[in-house]
């Protein structure tokens, strides 16, 4: 492949986990008074018509968070990813979001982000996502307060991850199934509080889709070395 076939940076196909960093820094923007709601509307609109980095950085260059740099390097060999390996995730410091609220609407932090020592959710008829699967953690410890009357509250951790769940229920509840799961040396802990009425805060414990992606071609190719080994 000649370098000529090699895209530049910014013109490499964003993710759907980039725009939704982006859409992220927007509405804390919107909530500091930084963008009034016809910019904040107007920018989101771009953030999801956005196909590649280009489009998308120059949204955020005047907001004090940039939201998506561009990758200095194209990699064209995937690297191997550790399976449960926790190195370089704990990175102490700030979390990149602290809290989210949901009122007759949603609020979603998912990708790659970093979670906060505390982070603060509100659910009011309405329903909030949290994915902690690819974030980074700002410490081996940290509590998700998780507050749902008459809404919901969503919360996806992945294998390794021990949690804790201290929230209250009233005519409400919190999901209790991946409490007290043993976790890996190194992994995070996430303790989950708050109080539930007439609403909901679950929780639950899956692979990313790149891993799952990776085991489906790893059972793949262990199959068609087994059938070789027949011939």
């Amino acid at each position: 492949m000649s370098d000529d076939a090699v895209p530049g940076p910014a013109e490499l196909r964003a993710s759907d986990a980039d725009r939704e960093r982006v859409s992220e820094v927007l509405r804390d923007a919107l909530a500091e008074g930084r963008l009034d709601m016809a910019e904040f509307e107007e920018r989101l609109e771009q953030t999801y018509k956005a196909r590649t980095y280009g489009e998308l950085a120059p949204i955020t260059r005047d907001l004090p968070v940039a939201g998506v740099t561009p990758p200095p390097v194209l990699s064209l060999r995937k690297e191997p990813v550790p399976d449960g390996s926790w190195d370089g995730r704990v990175v102490g410091g700030e979390g990149s979001s602290t809290w989210g609220v949901a009122v007759l609407s949603g609020f979603q932090r998912k990708g790659r982000w970093t979670v906060p020592r505390r982070f603060d959710c509100f659910a009011f008829w309405g329903g909030g996502e949290i994915d902690l699967r690819e974030a980074d953690f700002a410490a081996d410890e940290v509590v998700i307060n998780c507050v749902a009357i008459m809404g919901g509250v969503q919360l996806t951790v992945p294998p390794g991850v021990e949690v804790v769940v201290r929230g209250i229920g009233v005519m409400g509840g919190f999901d209790q199934r991946e409490s007290g799961v043993v976790g890996d040396p190194g992994a995070p802990r996430v303790i989950v509080t708050g109080f539930a009425f007439w609403g909901g805060v679950g929780v639950e414990r899956k692979k990313t889709r790149a891993a799952r992606r990776q085991e489906k071609l790893e059972r793949k190719a262990a199959k068609r070395e087994l059938r070789s080994g027949e011939d």
